[in-house]
């Protein structure tokens, strides 16, 4: 489209009108990371530390946060570019201009097995092999991919996405605009067992899970069901790949966790929570709003709103830097530690 074009398009998208620059309204065929644009490309800019890229992207436009001098350095480059409050959502947005990910259109696949008494709504797109069982109920718009498993009772809701060999099982609720990848099994059993004198009861997982709307579960995670109630994720959280979300979580609104994050039973996530990469939690454990444990902490206790935690186990990050910076000198304090205990002991024996 026309650098024009596409700058319309982002006003549209951010609710205002932006300022921009160009010596002519150049054709932009894609985008592309800064450093590896070409020709025809936008690209963006986050802020002045990246400077240096201006002065060697081969992109013809860029976005970019209001600063006058990564402006007037892409002007004197005769490099298009517009100014937007946060430039990495813009390029987000500018990427949706050029790429949708695909998406069959609505049809029924000949070898799909579908209960009569499964509720379809309009303009699905049921895929290759799906199994949709007794009692289902799927919403206007919902995209199915081959080898999907629907357990009976189960409710889809509208524009959802379930991409290939996903499982859903009984009862499970899923809201409107969801995402849940390929692999990933959402509503199987909980982990729960009896310990007795002839070895583990099974206690049956009698609950189900709610993921409520814009939810997005990462390829081969799991969302586990309780023995009673629900397992709830909160609406706009993401999931990572390869995410564990023990039965009985309670995880709250626009919150974001990293790949292989482990939660056990009945971890409590308030709102906007971010939990990094390999984070495990422990039983019961509560994280408050806008709490941030960064990669590989082991929570085992509560963690207050607004902290951020490291290390294992998880203690507040400041302290957990000034804990690492000490420990690199361990080997170092070691010797001094032997040598104060030398001279004393020398001064014991006179």
């Amino acid at each position: 489209m026309k650098f024009s074009e596409l700058v319309d398009q982002l006003s549209a998208a951010n609710g205002r009108s932006l300022t921009f620059h160009t010596d002519a309204d150049i054709e932009i065929t894609g985008v592309a990371a800064v450093d590896a644009a070409i020709a025809g490309h936008i690209s963006y800019i986050e802020g002045a530390k990246f400077a240096a890229q201006v002065k060697t992207t081969a992109a013809s436009a860029l976005i970019l946060p209001k600063d006058a001098i990564l402006q007037g350095q892409a002007s004197d480059r005769g490099i298009a570019w517009v100014e937007v409050p946060d430039p990495r959502l813009a390029f987000a947005q500018a990427i949706a201009l050029f790429y949708q990910a695909f998406r069959p259109a609505p049809a029924i696949h000949p070898s799909a097995v579908i209960d009569p008494s499964v509720t379809l709504g309009k303009d699905v797109a049921i895929g290759a092999h799906v199994v949709i069982q007794a009692g289902a109920t799927l919403g206007d718009r919902v995209c199915i991919h081959p080898n999907v498993v629907i357990y009976p009772d189960a409710t889809i809701g509208n524009n959802t996405v379930l991409h290939a060999n996903c499982v859903i099982h009984e009862r499970t609720q899923i809201g409107a605009d969801c995402v849940i990848h390929a692999g990933a099994v959402i509503g199987s059993e909980g982990f729960g067992f009896v310990p007795t004198r002839e070895g583990w009861y099974k206690m049956e997982q009698s609950g189900h899970v709610v993921l409520e709307d814009g939810v997005e579960i990462g390829c081969n995670s799991t969302v586990d069901r309780p023995a009673v109630g629900d397992t709830r994720i909160g609406r706009n959280t993401k999931l990572d790949n390869m995410v564990h979300i023990g039965h009985g979580c309670q995880i709250g609104q626009g919150c974001a966790i990293a790949a292989q994050v482990g939660l056990a039973g009945g971890v409590e996530v308030g709102n906007r929570a971010i939990l990094a990469g390999q984070v495990g939690v422990a039983n019961n454990a509560k994280i408050g709003d806008g709490a941030i444990a960064t990669s590989k902490t082991g929570v085992h206790g509560n963690v207050e709103a607004g902290q951020i935690v490291s290390g294992y186990p998880a203690v507040d990050h400041k302290i957990y830097l000034k804990s690492s910076a000490i420990y690199s000198r361990l080997p170092e304090m070691y010797q001094t530690v032997k040598r104060l205990q030398r001279r004393l002991d020398g001064e014991n024996r006179e």
